[in-house]
């Protein structure tokens, strides 16, 4: 049971990948029409929190009190994980090359591995520590770091990004805060579409649209084609799926998971766009994918249980420290235990 949540929450993950990956072949004719990345980056998101608004509300049930519940978590997700990474990202890109900010935004699989080295003061394992320097080797092979003068600004924004990715799979893992993948997705793109636009009306980052025909993949169609695509799929799809693969898969496996959003980005342009792919981003993608096998064999720390009952959909478990009196009538002896959930 738990290998067949595995697989199908790596499966969800790259899926995810690829939806995200995708995003940038799906936006550059925007973007090669005058479109700046601010413009392009609101109308992405606004197109997946009105896609997400009632689904989210359906699986809410339409009571919103959970929402209030965990009302700093959802703000803190919306604000950071979702606004934060998009406005420090593209804030970067106009100060240091784009492949050095997204070289350091990607750090955030690492970053998350030294944080629970520091804050539980035990070494991880040596295939997560293997794991983190084969993929960010890879990372470095795919993107190819550009040359050229260090912006210190450029690279705090980038940084400030690299930390709302890792807030984004911190947060995606929690189910305490009982919020549906689906609703989580929509609340969070809805506010963040809020900042965003916020943003761009005092002038934080430059907006510009133009609002005709663009050439897309080939042939001729109104702006709104690329924007509801990239909204739809690597907006909407992509966001609801990455959360539901970090509850399955934990945090940091689906951290690691997450670098192959580069690998399916560069296919994606190659098939689409024609932009080739050489033999050394090939090695680069081969070396990602070994990072996230190796950090896959990470074994259980001891005294965890392996595996978990196999309930049905919605179900919640049954509680193993639960007092029982003494052998009553037709009822057999109690049987307690504990059952934790591995952490980071």
């Amino acid at each position: 049971m738990r290998a067949s949540r595995g697989i199908l929450g790596i499966m969800i993950g790259l899926a995810s990948g690829l939806a995200f990956g995708a995003g940038g072949a799906i936006v550059k004719p925007l973007l090669e029409s005058g479109w700046s990345p601010g413009a392009a980056v609101f109308f992405r998101v606004l197109v997946g929190a009105i896609v997400l608004l009632v689904p989210g509300l359906i699986a809410l049930r339409f009571d919103l009190r959970p929402l209030w519940r965990a009302k700093w978590t959802v703000l803190v997700y919306s604000v950071v994980a979702v606004a934060g990474v998009q406005l420090a990202f593209y804030m970067s890109i106009a100060r240091i090359p784009v492949s050095t900010a997204l070289l350091i935004e990607y750090l955030a699989p690492v970053a998350l591995v030294a944080f629970a080295w520091m804050r539980t003061r035990h070494m991880p394992q040596v295939v997560v520590l293997a794991g983190s320097v084969v993929a960010i080797t890879g990372l470095v092979l795919v993107i190819g770091p550009a040359g050229g003068a260090i912006d210190p600004l450029g690279i705090a924004f980038a940084a400030v990004a690299m930390v709302g990715v890792a807030v984004y799979y911190v947060i995606g893992e929690r189910s305490d805060a009982g919020i549906p993948p689906i609703a989580l997705a929509a609340v969070g793109l809805f506010i963040g579409c809020l900042v965003l636009g916020l943003s761009l009306v005092i002038g934080v980052v430059p907006f510009e649209a133009h609002f005709g025909e663009v050439a897309f993949f080939g042939t001729s169609a109104p702006w709104w084609a690329p924007v509801i695509t990239v909204g739809v799929l690597s907006t909407a799809f992509a966001y609801v799926s990455g959360i539901m693969a970090i509850q399955i898969l934990g945090t940091r496996l689906a951290s690691f998971l997450g670098l192959s959003e580069v690998v399916f980005a560069a296919v994606v342009a190659w098939i689409l766009l024609g932009e080739a792919i050489g033999p050394i981003q090939f090695l680069g993608g081969a070396l990602i994918l070994g990072g996230i096998v190796l950090v896959r064999f990470e074994r259980p720390a001891p005294g965890l249980v392996a595996a978990e009952p196999d309930l049905p959909l919605g179900a919640e478990p049954m509680p193993l420290d639960i007092p029982v009196e003494a052998d009553p009538p037709h009822q057999f002896p109690a049987v307690t235990g504990s059952v934790e959930r591995q952490g980071i």
